[in-house]
C-alpha cells in the first residue's frame, strides 16, 4: 500500500467527511481508494481509446 499526501479543498474534505459519517466509507482513507478506483472505472474507455490512437500514429507515422 502507498501514502499519498495531497492538498484537497476545504469544501471538498469537509463533503468527505461527511459522506464517512454518513457511512459511505469506513474511514477517509477508505472512501478516497473507493474514488479514485470508481474514477479510474469510469475513465478507462477514454485511456485505451487514447493509447490505440497514439499506436495507430505511430503506426502510421513512426516517432520521431
Amino acid at each position: 500500500m502507498s501514502i499519498v499526501k495531497t492538498e484537497i479543498p476545504d469544501q471538498l474534505w469537509q463533503q468527505a467527511q461527511n459522506r464517512v459519517e454518513q457511512g459511505w466509507g469506513n474511514n477517509i482513507d477508505d472512501l478516497i481508494a473507493k474514488s479514485i478506483r470508481r474514477y479510474l472505472e469510469s475513465h478507462q474507455e477514454t485511456i485505451n481509446e487514447r493509447f490505440i490512437r497514439e499506436d495507430v500514429e505511430w503506426g502510421l507515422h513512426g516517432r520521431d
